[in-house]
């Protein structure tokens, strides 16, 4: 199984990832959210030169915020800097486009979009769907190397619906799913080995967990201020889903008791969030980040070891064995600005399930 981690991006996220890299770790996922983070791209750059083995990808770019030539051309850059590093995730837009006040695009246009994409990262002149229009486009001048183009970019899809995961499956993609539940991770990866199968893949599915949360130290609460930091904002972040849903009344009934009513309450927050007409500019606010003051009463400790990857070492290492066991090939761990030091925790979790410090090469002395 690999591991990795994945940030939202900042200008200094190149040093978690070069932490990263020295611990073991194989991947670096570097989310992509114009209104809350700085460009992916430069921040991918800054870890590229800082960096040697670490894997590099993006954790998701989203059609409509980046258009193909531009996607491809930041793809090509990075390859240039890091060959042989580079992943491309992609999806239909969650966070990216909530913070925005607009829902997820539809697969047919982000299908279209991988096609253009990967059109242009192999040199070709591709028809582009540009305002409404399809024109012919290429890189115009490749041969002065300014750009790595026909390298192999693995292509990573975040699928949730089975269409979406159907997809995946047509594309032979990697398969990307976000969660802190484990049945429900579990249930989505049997999901998801249905469509593959059914479309006939005999090559294996590389699927990939993202989630977040905390190893407690001996006699820590889940709800310890270090906890919260680092596994609240995955929890805040299925009420800023729920909220915003135009079926909550349908989904509330299928909710437990203590979600559905604490689910019920943040409801009646959110409808007193300011502009009433724009309440994605406060809800969104700190998404996958941090947790605003408001949210702290929502995070009860059956909230945070129910839907978050929060518990004792012992308890974290058999659930990540039970996902190996099913059927991940990756367990990638968010970080949490000012919780770096939470890397050297789970690099001691996960050591005995595989994760590695690179073995370093001296050169020995001639006699």
């Amino acid at each position: 199984m690999d591991f990795g981690i994945a940030l939202a991006s900042t200008t200094e996220s190149w040093r978690a990832a070069k932490r990263a890299e020295a611990l073991g770790f194989k991947y670096a996922w570097f989310y992509d959210t114009q209104l809350l983070n700085p460009d992916v791209f430069v921040c991918m750059a800054l870890a590229a030169r800082e960096t040697k083995r670490i894997r590099l990808g993006t954790g998701v770019l989203i059609p409509s915020n980046r258009i193909s030539p531009v996607a491809a051309n930041g793809l090509a850059t990075l390859a240039k800097l890091a060959p042989g590093r580079i992943d491309f995730g992609v999806g239909t837009g969650f966070t990216g486009r909530r913070t925005m006040g607009q829902d997820a695009i539809k697969l047919a246009e982000m299908e279209r979009y991988i096609a253009e994409v990967r059109g242009l990262l192999r040199g070709e002149t591709v028809e582009a769907l540009l305002e409404g229009e399809k024109k012919k486009i290429r890189f115009l001048n490749p041969e002065l190397g300014l750009i790595h183009l026909g390298a192999e970019i693995p292509l990573h899809l975040s699928a949730f619906g089975p269409n979406a995961r159907a997809l995946v499956a047509k594309l032979g993609a990697g398969w990307a799913f976000f969660s802190g539940a484990q049945a429900p991770a579990l249930g989505a990866l049997a999901g998801m080995q249905a469509s593959w199968k059914s479309a006939g893949r005999s090559e294996s599915l590389y699927a990939n967990l993202f989630t977040l949360g905390c190893v407690l130290a001996p006699g820590e609460r889940p709800t310890s201020k270090r906890a919260l930091a680092q596994a609240g904002p995955l929890a805040a972040v299925l009420f800023h889903d729920l909220v915003e849903r135009s079926t909550l009344g349908e989904v509330m009934g299928a909710l437990p008791p203590f979600l559905s009513d604490a689910v019920g309450r943040y409801a009646e927050m959110y409808q007193k969030y300011e502009p009433a007409d724009a309440r994605w500019l406060a809800v969104h606010r700190g998404h996958l980040m941090f947790v605003r003051p408001e949210e702290r009463p929502f995070l009860t400790r059956e909230l945070i070891e129910a839907f978050t990857f929060t518990g004792r070492p012992d308890a974290l290492r058999g659930r990540v064995e039970e996902l190996r066991d099913a059927g991940y090939a990756q367990l990638t761990i968010q970080l949490v600005e000012g919780q770096e030091s939470a890397l050297a925790d789970w690099a001691k979790l996960l050591g005995p399930l595989g994760l590695r410090k690179p073995v370093r090469r001296t050169r020995s002395r001639r006699r």
